[in-house]
């Protein structure tokens, strides 16, 4: 049986805080690193989804900023 190739000399991406380029706590930055896109779009879609939402992603960011490293 063969086997597939895999990227294994690269090490696996994971979500952390980016607090140097981050605004408030670093949440967004920190996601738009790991998704690779640009900051200004995770950001508009954090504004959008607390108005959309009535404020819920709000404590879902405070908590992201609190349990990520």
């Amino acid at each position: 049986m063969s086997r597939l190739p895999h990227s294994d000399d690269r090490p696996p991406r994971r979500f952390h805080l980016d607090k140097p380029n981050g605004k408030l706590m670093g949440v967004s930055a920190g996601m738009a690193d790991y998704f690779d896109v640009d900051v200004t779009i995770i950001r508009i879609g954090w504004v959008l989804g607390t108005l959309l939402g009535l404020g819920s992603l709000i404590l879902i960011y405070i908590m992201i900023g609190l349990i990520a490293d």
